[in-house]
This record gives structure tokens, sequence and C-alpha cells, in this order.
């Protein structure tokens, strides 16, 4: 009787272990980004180093190695005494190469840069594995700029060129052309405000100010360029307000106007994501297309549990009139 129930306890445990991942969807996450290579997705978010994970089918992922196990050699130049917490990254493939932008900054400050190190692969496995840093791309400094280099996202227009979207609080949410090599600004600079909100006037430069917004994600979907970002405050548990909103527009550059048609860079944004009974806010999304179907990736503070940051992923619809719906 006593092996009887050993063994039926151990094949009870081994099924068990194989139906129960090892780590569930259920992961802590902020600021999430996606990219699929060959059977597998890899997402990325801020953390230490840049937190990375793995997944076969966008539900059950399992923990990877940070991008950097140091914080780069000229972080400390940009943010004194920086802790290696890198913020809100974006991950793209082009020519063969993955493209990884991320920010580092000081907290509620335009003491910001973003860099970009690349890959030519994303498996840890891989023998060729190897993230190498090329440094800053774009930088801003208090009392100088009334904008935050933070929250990149790369896009290429329908010539190819290539345009970083970025941004949050200040005098609103920029986009820059780059050069070829993704690595810097092509010159003469081209630059544009893509969404904006009422700043009070009288707050020093300094100040971030009260025009909540940011975390541009440029999406191209029939025959526009559309423009998801988040209104409101994040980071702040169950007092979050986060809520993602969208606007579209032909041009790359804009004007990227709502369905109401009021400029996104007048304070428009039509409403696509808010907060609810299950979650206190959610926002910070990035927006893709794998294989024929288009989600919508974000994070969530989750009621249930006093606001924890929650990994969400969404299939994205689109209406009769071509605007986007969460399912």
């Amino acid at each position: 009787m006593k092996l009887y129930k050993k063994i039926h306890l151990l094949l009870f445990m081994l099924v068990l272990t194989m139906t129960i991942p090892s780590w569930a969807q259920d992961i802590t996450v902020h600021d999430p980004v996606m990219i699929k290579q060959k059977d597998t997705y890899y997402l990325y978010c801020t953390g230490q180093g840049i937190s990375v994970f793995s997944s076969k089918d966008m539900k059950n992922w399992n923990p990877e190695p940070a991008v950097f196990k140091e914080k780069p050699v000229w972080v400390d130049s940009v943010v004194p005494d920086f802790k290696n917490h890198i913020w809100a990254p974006d991950i793209s493939f082009h020519n063969n190469t993955y493209y990884l932008y991320y920010s580092v900054s000081a907290f509620a400050k335009n003491t910001s840069a973003i860099a970009v190190a690349t890959n030519t692969t994303l498996n840890s496995k891989d023998p060729a594995y190897k993230w190498v840093d090329h440094g800053i791309v774009i930088q801003s400094i208090p009392n100088r700029d009334m904008w935050n280099a933070i929250d990149p996202n790369l896009t290429f227009d329908e010539n190819n060129t290539p345009w970083l979207a970025f941004g949050s609080f200040w005098d609103g949410l920029k986009m820059v052309k780059l050069n070829p090599d993704l690595k810097s600004l092509a010159q003469p600079e081209e630059w544009f405000t893509i969404s904006k909100r009422k700043r009070t006037f009288e707050l020093a430069d300094t100040n971030p100010g009260d025009g909540a917004l940011e975390a541009p994600f440029i999406f191209k979907k029939n025959g526009y360029y559309y423009q998801f970002l988040s209104w409101d405050l994040c980071c702040r548990g169950e007092k979050s307000t986060y809520k993602v909103v969208v606007g579209r527009s032909k041009s790359i550059t804009g004007p990227y106007v709502d369905k109401d048609g009021k400029l996104l860079n007048e304070g428009g944004g039509t409403l696509l994501i808010q907060g609810n009974e299950n979650w206190y806010g959610a926002g910070h999304n990035s927006t893709y297309t794998f294989d024929g179907k288009d989600y919508i990736v974000f994070h969530a503070y989750e009621t249930k549990n006093n606001g924890r940051p929650k990994l969400e992923i969404k299939e994205l619809k689109w209406d009769a009139n071509l605007w986007p719906i969460v399912q």
C-alpha cells in the first residue's frame, strides 16, 4: 500500500509539472515590447539591465538573461550614480540585425538619454548571441530642452526612412529622423511634435508639468500610421490612472487626428484602453502583427494584487472606419 501511494504521488507530481508552466503570463512587467524570432516570442521591458522573457505561445513566459549585466559605461555621464534600472526598451529587426533602443533617466526629470544596442540573434543559447551597445542616439538636458528623451519607438515610413518617436510630459511627444545606420540623427535635423496636452504656463521648465502623456508607438495599417500613446499617471499602484488613446495620420510625421478630427498635438486622442474593476490603470503599449493577427501589448495595474503591474496581451480588431478595437 505504501509503495502504491508513493507511485501515485510521483505520477501526480509528474502530471503537475507537465501541466503547470514554470512561468505563466502572470508576470510583473513595465513597458513591454515584443518580437518573434522563428517560433519564439521575446518580451523586453523596464528592469535591471532590461528584463527579458521568452515564450512559444505568448502565454507561458520564461525568464531570460538581462541585456546588460553591468550598466553601459557612458550612463553615469548622463545620470550620476545610475543603478542599471533601464526604462522602456523598443525592439526592431532591420537588415538582419536586431535593434534595441532603451532609456536611462532620473525619475521625474528630463535628465535622460535614448541609446541603442544591436544583436544578430535573440536566442541567448546561440553562440552568436551578443549585445553590442552603440551609446547615445539622443539626449535631453534640463533647462535646455522642453522634451524628455525616454520611451523610444522606431518606425519606417513608406520610403523606408527611419524615424524615432519618443517623449514624456513637458512639451509633448516628438519624432525625429534617423540616419540609415539607425544609430544617429539625420542631418539637417528634422523634428516634429506628434502629440501634446495642455501644460500650465507658470510651471518651471524643469517641472514635467501637468500635460500627462508619454510612450508613443507608431503602427502602420490600413493605409494609415496609427499613433498609440498613454495618458495620465503610471507607476503609482492603486493610484495609477494610466490609459491608452489613439490617433492616425496618412503621414508618419502627422498631423495625427482622433475619431472626432481633433489634432493629437492639440490635446486630441480617442480612448482605447482604461482602468476598470480589474485594473486601476493600463498603458504603455506596443502593437504588432503576428501570423496574420494584430495584437496590443501593455501593462496593467491589477486591482486584486494591490496594483501590481501585470502583462496583458489582447487581440486588436478594426471597425468599419478602420479604427482599432481591443477584444
